[in-house]
């Protein structure tokens, strides 16, 4: 999957990322409570308890989009951001994503509903290595449109999520990603619940730089017949 980036690190920079393994980190928290949280929030619309945390889905990656549209199977799915961190050229990379997932069909399997969704992503990325040094401080947070107005749905540090390399090497078991494999590396909580929405905003905050990468998706919703 060919995916177009501009990279911004003082001066603008197109370039072409190939992506073509998808990782999706679960329960990528590094606090128990607030992974309890997590989990304890899903549980309560019907997805059973992971046997393990972190764990590590795998997805295909043609789920990957750019487009400011996706289109899904009935009302019952929701959006949920995350740092997107992938490997091209030798070097590491990070942006935003939404892991956005079958809410009825998770109740089922986790692996199945997140298979099932695209994944957007945001046109613009970082060098992991111009933040890794104050990682912690970044924040991610997202809005959704409810009763015609934009609300606060996610926000928090990246202080309260495992650090990529911490995932990276409990996927690969040493060294760093291969060129063409890109990680979702987890979420926080929803603010309210989790809930579907048919706008989806999302962004990436570097205080110390001053900077944000954005990205905004609309929710078509196909019927479900049977």
């Amino acid at each position: 999957m060919e995916l177009k980036f501009t990279i911004a690190d003082g001066q603008s920079a197109a370039f072409t990322a190939t992506v073509d393994n998808l990782v999706v980190a679960g329960w990528a928290g590094r606090d128990m409570a607030a992974i309890e949280h997590h989990i304890e929030e899903l549980f309560a619309i019907g997805v059973p308890r992971p046997s393990a945390v972190p764990l590590f889905y795998r997805g295909s990656a043609n789920l990957l989009t750019q487009s400011e549209r996706v289109q899904v199977v009935g009302g019952e799915s929701s959006g949920e951001v995350e740092t997107f961190v992938f490997a091209a050229g030798g070097e590491l990379f990070v942006s935003i994503a939404s892991d956005h997932t079958d809410r009825k069909l998770e109740t089922q399997s986790v692996a199945l509903s997140k298979q099932i969704c695209a994944k957007p992503v945001a046109r613009e990325a970082w060098r992991l290595a111009d933040v890794a040094g104050h990682w912690d401080e970044l924040v991610i947070r997202s809005f959704i449109q409810e009763g015609g107005r934009e609300v606060l749905y996610q926000e928090g540090p990246l202080a309260s999520l495992r650090p990529p390399m911490e995932l990276i090497a409990g996927f690969c078991g040493a060294g760093t990603l291969p060129d063409g494999t890109g990680m979702l590396c987890g979420t926080v909580g929803a603010i309210g619940g989790i809930r579907p929405a048919p706008v989806f905003s999302m962004e990436l905050f570097d205080p110390r730089l001053g900077r944000t990468i954005r990205h905004r998706y609309a929710v078509e919703i196909l019927p479900e017949v049977a």
